[in-house]
């Protein structure tokens, strides 16, 4: 599989995971508190888990020279803000299948905010960086649903493998 096709399946499948997330957690009794919680006080509540998985898929596709992105600065106040802006990302991942991908040797130097810099080619930049953090983001939000009490399981974070499943035999 090449790094585009890679890159937006796991970024479409993802967002569908982590709206569904969203989804259980506006039901729960908890609803409330939830976009506050957090696995450990030095890291960021669930709010914020979704607002990085927001912005990642633009962020990677301006990265690799694709598009010009603005990252999102606010965490989303509601859970019908979370889906709000789960769904645009989603759709700019699905806009995205009209790009031409860089060649994956092509060199990227990502450029972090705390002045670090990588130097990487896209391929590597994916594989070692976009897909790493988009599913680190992805597994926080899920286990803070988890240790807050959630009913989340494998079928939660893996939804779209049932489009996979074989029907039983007869």
């Amino acid at each position: 599989m090449d790094m585009k096709a890679l890159l937006l399946a796991t970024h479409a499948n993802m967002l569908g995971t982590l709206d569904g997330l969203v989804a259980k957690a506006a039901n729960h009794a908890k609803s409330a508190e939830l976009l506050g919680a957090r696995l450990a006080d030095d890291m960021h509540p669930l709010s914020t888990q979704i607002r990085f998985l927001a912005n990642m898929p633009g962020e990677a596709l301006e990265r690799l020279g694709l598009i010009r992105f603005t990252s999102r600065e606010d965490d989303p106040q509601t859970y019908e803000e979370a889906h709000a802006i789960i769904a645009e990302a989603r759709a700019l991942v699905e806009d995205a299948a009209r790009f031409d991908f860089p060649d994956e040797t092509a060199p990227l130097a990502m450029n972090l905010p705390n002045g670090m810099t990588f130097d990487l080619t896209a391929q590597e930049y994916v594989r070692d960086w976009a897909l790493a953090q988009f599913y680190f983001h992805t597994v926080a939000a899920y286990a803070i649903l988890r240790q807050a009490g959630l009913e989340v399981g494998k079928a939660d974070y893996v939804p779209h493998m049932f489009k996979y499943l074989r029907e039983p035999a007869a």
